[in-house]
């Protein structure tokens, strides 16, 4: 390893080696004396701020701005009346932040492990592990829970803002330079096409634009023997904000190592070896020096990341995508403004910024390691987004489903810092700039018939580049101007002007078209408001945890119980345990996301089998619209049902793969409450059965997509919306209305398609055996429930055998003991949480601890040794320094 105190010598500015190029006077040698001091490339002792400063304090407020005007500009909220809650955004990420607000608080019933409100009982640590786990997320607690909405945006802006900064800090590393320009270039980093297109509305991803850079100058320090502390701790850190896309700028950093090892040349101090031995044997320490930053700081967030790799092992599994690479042509429309799509990778980075990149390979100033070495970067980087086996690489082994390019901003990262090496030192000479024009009209060319193209796209990107060229004639007359000592120093001032209006100006036009497309394109929540409240009322006022559950119906926006309070059935999360989804799908419950989202299923039995004793159900008063808060009539009904621990005699038989969901309600249960029809026929589009008078009719058609309708008017003749549509939506169980006094049920279908059902897809609920039902579980269930925050323990009736029943999913975690016995994991009854009776035991526990903390707390400890031994060398090697 090379001495600490190691001189380094970079060719980027073409000094030596790069074949007779010669460094071109710059933008700061001809700045008037007004900003040169802030323009320059080393610290000024008469300026306020020193430009390793100034340009990442730049970046941001012009990042937050720019951002800011934008959304303003397409009238969305918190500067509009309009939602911005599409598709995940309003029905997971905000949910799961208001949630993560009131833990912070001690407002939950639930802790760090287990969210009670959840999917019947979720672990917690995997969800903040995969959306929560940010500091930039605790700014959440700074805000009322009815500011929830504008709490996201204020981390949101925070996040990209921070970006920009970070990556205006790593361009001035890398080479010195006028840092307005490296400011404009960091904004140009956070506010690409990746961060307007996908980042935006999916604020945990956004802590991967951040690490990108930081983990870069992590990679720099390591190549210079620098900070071997501080480099373990920024990687734990990015890791443990977001592992997922953490993993994509760690591979990002290592072309970005790779590159400056390559091109970089090193001097050593001693010894007999060539310059050749030297020189690799420089390079290999640092790219050990790397390894061990990364592994250490990836070893301090195992803590966090195991956990969450083991709950995407046992979470509902999506559906198997293959990768279709995108057409070329939209491809390269991708790096133009305002393209919009989740089929292709969004690439812009501004025209100016983009035509800054693509001059470097013709830019003879800057050596030809370094044009060589940073054009095949982006080069292959770029072929790699279109590659399956690389496209896997970069996503862990695994084709994400909805948007297939997620690894982006690694690639917008390396084109900016191309464009930096090419502008650091000077314009480029015309020759480069007439060459990295033509590559870019070229492109333009090319994309022109792409669909992604909008009507926007090439007014913009015309104006843009016409200031753009405006700024680089503007410069190189002052160029020259100053080359010949005559007027015109005010000329580099007016070329940084147009270059920030170019740049910011594009930006803003591809921030608001984008939102706008996305709004009118695809799925979106409403806006948090007085029905929200109202629901959150009602919720409070009836809650009797952990007596019963308090479900608080449907509410718009998804992931109900997050934001309004409740202990029910809506989940939705990627670590969706597969035994939830699949024992409550078998139940008769609806769900979206391929099953990752289940959803509520206001149905009598099911709120039995969970002790759901008060169910909330709202009526809108308005049409629910995009522009608008809605509101809505919310009414509490509250029912006796058995207590969250229930006693079982010895499952009677296992479920079978041909049980219909009201088999399986009866299977848990315990009793049979339904009559099933035997002789149910089907017409055309007409089911016809014969049920006992007065029952309730039950229709269970979870692929079944259309309306049904029970006929004659004493059973109400309402129609009632079933939404199938395999594998991404299952329709729950509903109910049509109640058998006439003939017997007689008729269910008219009026299908949007093909019509799917099940074998038996009529049930009648008989209210009296299910009352009866509900007498028996109560008399020989639990005298008293305690739940803590991620733990429950039940007092039994003496003498109790069986099965002890706990009204939650059997996912991975629980640990259960009857009576003074030791814990053991738990058994499972019908899929929910059991635990074997022997008549002597008079109390239950279980307790929930999420699978994997026991294994990361230890790689934890190890790599925080690593980590204390890397200060204990550090220290000595400081020490022994004459």
């Amino acid at each position: 390893m090379p001495p600490a105190a190691e001189t380094v010598r970079d060719e980027v500015d073409g000094e030596e080696g790069d074949g007779g190029a010669r460094r071109g006077p710059g933008l700061r040698s001809v700045l008037p004396s007004l900003l040169r001091s802030g323009l320059r490339s080393g610290p000024s002792p008469r300026g306020p701020l020193a430009p390793a400063a100034a340009a990442p304090l730049a970046a941001s407020l012009l990042t937050a701005v720019l951002l800011c005007l934008a959304t303003a500009l397409s009238r969305t909220y918190p500067f509009g009346p309009v939602t911005r809650n599409i598709v995940d955004l309003g029905q997971q990420y905000l949910p799961f932040h208001a949630y993560w607000r009131a833990l912070l608080l001690g407002e939950t019933h639930g802790d760090a492990f287990l969210n009670w409100n959840s999917g019947f009982g979720s672990n917690f640590l995997g969800d903040i592990g995969t959306y929560l786990s940010s500091p930039f997320d605790l700014l959440v607690v700074l805000f009322p829970a009815d500011r929830i909405e504008l709490a996201l945006y204020v981390v949101t802006v925070a996040k990209i803002s921070a970006a920009g900064a970070a990556a205006a800090l790593l361009l001035l590393r890398l080479r010195p330079g006028p840092w307005p320009v490296a400011a404009v270039l960091g904004t140009a980093y956070a506010l690409s096409g990746w961060t307007l297109n996908y980042g935006a509305t999916v604020p945990m991803w956004l802590d991967g634009l951040v690490a990108f850079p930081l983990l870069c100058l992590v990679g720099e320090w390591a190549r210079t023997a620098r900070r071997p502390v501080l480099g373990p701790l920024v990687v734990a850190l990015a890791w443990i904000a977001n592992f997922y896309t953490a993993y994509m700028a760690t591979l990002g950093a290592a072309v970005f190592l790779a590159v400056r090892l390559l091109t970089a040349e090193e001097s050593a101090t001693a010894g007999q070896q060539t310059a050749g031995q030297r020189i690799a044997r420089q390079r290999i320490a640092g790219a050990l020096r790397a390894a061990r930053s990364v592994l250490i700081g990836i070893g301090l967030a195992a803590p966090l990341v195991v956990v969450v790799f083991l709950g995407t092992k046992v979470a509902d599994p999506t559906p198997v995508t293959t990768f279709a690479p995108a057409a070329w042509t939209d491809l390269l429309a991708r790096f133009l403004p305002a393209t919009a799509s989740v089929a292709s990778p969004a690439l812009f980075i501004g025209t100016p910024a983009l035509a800054l990149a693509l001059t470097l390979p013709f830019n003879r100033a800057v050596a030809p390691r370094v044009r060589a070495g940073w054009t095949a970067a982006v080069v292959l980087v770029t072929l790699s987004l279109q590659w399956e086996p690389t496209h896997l690489l970069w996503h862990a082994g695994a084709s994400p489903n909805g948007i297939p390019y997620r690894q982006t901003f690694v690639l917008s990262g390396l084109l900016l810092i191309a464009a930096w090496l090419s502008v650091a030192q000077g314009v480029p000479r015309p020759a480069a700039l007439l060459a990295g024009g033509a590559l870019l009209g070229a492109l333009a060319w090319a994309a022109r018939g792409s669909v992604d193209i909008d009507d926007w796209t090439f007014p913009a990107f015309l104006a843009a580049a016409a200031l753009a060229l405006a700024a680089a004639l503007l410069a190189r007359e002052g160029v020259r101007r100053n080359a010949a000592r005559t007027a015109g120093r005010f000329l580099p001032v007016l070329a940084v002007i147009l270059f920030v209006v170019a740049q910011a100006g594009e930006t803003v036009v591809t921030g608001k078209r984008i939102e706008e497309q996305q709004r009118s394109e695809v799925s979106w929540s409403p806006r948090t408001g007085p029905w929200h409240a109202s629901a959150a009322r009602e919720a409070a006022r009836a809650d009797a945890w952990p007596r019963y559950r308090t479900d608080p119906g449907e509410v718009p926006g998804g992931n109900d119980v997050l934001l309004v309070g409740g202990q029910g059935a809506d989940y939705y999360s990627s670590l969706t345990a597969d035994v939830t989804s699949s024992t409550l799908a078998s139940l008769g419950f609806g769900y979206y996301a391929k099953g990752r989202h289940p959803v509520t299923l206001d149905n009598p039995v099911t709120d039995v089998l969970f002790s759901i004793g008060t169910r909330l159900r709202s009526e809108p008063t308005e049409p629910v619209r995009q522009d608008a808060r809605p509101r809505a009539e919310v009414t509490a009904t509250t029912t006796p049902v058995p207590p969250l621990v229930t006693v079982r005699p010895r499952e009677a038989r296992a479920p079978r793969p041909g049980d219909s969901a009201f088999v399986r309600q009866e299977l848990l249960l315990g009793a049979s409450v339904y009559e099933l029809p035997r002789d149910t026929r089907r017409t055309g589009r007409t089911l016809t059965a014969r049920c006992p008078a007065g029952s309730d009719v039950w229709f269970w058609a979870p692929e079944y997509k259309g309306s049904a309708t029970l006929a004659g008017a004493e059973a109400g003749g309402a129609a009632v919306d079933f939404e199938g549509k395999p594998p991404s939506v299952r329709a729950p169980m509903r109910a049509l209305g109640t058998v006439p006094a003939s017997g007689e049920v008729r269910i008219d279908l009026l299908p949007e398609a093909g019509i799917r059902l099940p074998r038996q897809p009529v049930g009648c609920l008989v209210r009296e055996r299910l009352d009866s039902a509900v007498r028996q579980l109560t008399a020989t269930g639990a005298t008293r429930v305690s739940a803590g925050g991620h733990g429950v323990t039940a007092e039994l009736p003496p003498g109790s055998t069986g099965v002890a029943v706990l009204a939650a999913p059997r996912i991975s975690g629980w640990r259960c003991a009857a009576g003074d016995t030791e814990a053991v994991p738990a058994r499972a009854y019908q899929g929910l949480v059991a635990v074997p009776l022997d008549g002597r035991a008079t109390t239950v526990s279980c307790t929930f601890r999420p699978p994997g903390l026991r294994l990361g707390g230890a790689v934890g400890a190890a790599a925080l040794l690593a980590l204390a031994a890397t200060v204990f060398l550090r220290r000595r090697s400081l020490r022994a320094r004459p």
